[in-house]
């Protein structure tokens, strides 16, 4: 490994996966979260950066009064909420390399890929995949639709908009993905150009971003 990449590892495995009937599905977190570094808004827990919109939309969904800190009440909060909900979170990729170190999915190297197929496999209550993000380069779904081609898979589109929804069959065993429009600002230019987003803007001007998110979590969560 270059001396001058940073090796971005996952900090945190799998979760819930024995219970489960769904699965958030992403990336990797903040290389923040891998050094430890966390910020006093962060949470040490999956999707815990003060900057991702995942739990804050969640926290709308379902009313959960969610505290946005570095405490360990914070983290219970949220496991507590993925296990009575029968949800589990299991990002897609393992580790990864960068040059720059920041969160980008576009700028990782050599991916080191968790086997989302095989826990399908062993895990058979799982109903449904969750993607936060797309089929773009390095997002969850591109990564899950490579594995999925490996072993010669089939994808079978159900919707083909955002949200985007597959079927995939594995080991006798249908599974339904969804695609949702990613939980960071970065995704809020893709949202601003979606006609969905667009025709509820014009009956609601106050819509923000964050309410069409809302909007489009609410029915798969």
């Amino acid at each position: 490994m270059s001396a001058n990449l940073f090796h971005h590892i996952h900090p945190y495995p799998p979760f819930n996966l024995q219970d489960a009937t769904k699965l958030i599905v992403g990336t990797l977190p903040p290389p923040r979260f891998t050094t430890g570094e966390l910020l006093p808004e962060d949470v040490d827990f999956c999707y815990g950066s003060k900057n991702g919109m995942l739990w804050p939309i969640l926290d709308r969904i379902f009313e959960l009064g969610l505290v946005y800190e570095n405490t360990a009440r914070a983290i219970t909060q949220r496991a507590n909420f993925l296990i009575e909900r029968k949800i589990g979170v299991c990002d897609i990729v393992a580790s990864a390399l960068r040059e720059k170190i920041d969160a980008s999915d576009l700028g990782m190297q050599d991916v080191e890929l968790r086997d989302l197929t095989g826990y399908l496999k062993k895990h058979r209550q799982i109903e449904t995949l969750i993607f936060t993000g797309g089929n773009s380069k390095n997002g969850p779904e591109y990564f899950f639709r490579r594995q999925a081609k490996e072993e010669h898979l089939k994808i079978k589109v159900i919707a083909a908009e955002v949200p985007r929804i597959h079927e995939i069959e594995i080991d006798n065993l249908k599974v339904r993905t969804v695609s949702l429009t990613a939980p960071s600002g970065a995704a809020n230019r893709a949202i601003g150009s979606m006609k969905k987003y667009k025709q509820m803007k014009a009956q609601n001007p106050e819509l923000s971003t964050f309410d069409f998110r809302v909007a489009q979590y609410a029915p798969f969560f």
